[in-house]
């Protein structure tokens, strides 16, 4: 599977012009940098709370049934991540307080990109009931979203089409 291509201009690329520069990547990778979704999409993004969380997950995941109805796939799969990025912050936040992970700063290099890259991570707290109920929310619907037959079909066909 072709990996996130990081080396592109986001801030002035229109991936919706341009689909055949989208790479699916590997879970939430360019959630917060492919225009024009982030733009359409991020306003919408919350999950302070359970209510907020499933106001958001709701306004998400019609965002990403209209991307669908619409064929354009890479809407549909920000959509996605979105609902996926929902999960993994609630559950971080769920299992850290302030939502910090690891120690220290992510490397300049590695910044946009997921994942330790050597920091260690921080201990766990007590379970926040609320933020996990909030991860709760979104991952429902991240399955809701992964399971549709009809984002299955446009994936393949992207990358088909685009590799």
């Amino acid at each position: 599977m072709p990996k996130f291509d990081y080396s592109l201009n986001y801030a002035e690329l229109d991936l919706r012009l341009h689909p055949e520069l989208y790479r699916v990547g590997v879970g939430e990778q360019g959630v917060l940098l492919v225009q024009p979704y982030k733009s359409e999409i991020l306003p919408h993004w919350r999950f302070a709370t359970p209510e907020a969380a499933r106001e958001s997950s709701e306004k998400i995941y019609a965002m990403f049934l209209d991307y669908l109805a619409k064929g354009d796939f890479v809407g549909a799969d920000m959509a996605r991540k979105f609902l996926q990025m929902g999960f993994t912050r609630s559950r971080r936040y769920a299992n850290h307080k302030g939502g910090k992970k690891y120690d220290g700063p992510v490397p300049e290099d590695k910044k946009g990109r997921s994942g330790a890259h050597g920091r260690a991570e921080l201990p766990r707290s007590p379970e926040d009931p609320v933020k996990a109920e909030s991860a709760r929310i979104f991952k429902a619907k991240w399955d809701e979203a992964e399971a549709n037959p009809e984002y299955a079909r446009l994936k393949g066909e992207h990358r088909e089409r685009y590799g």
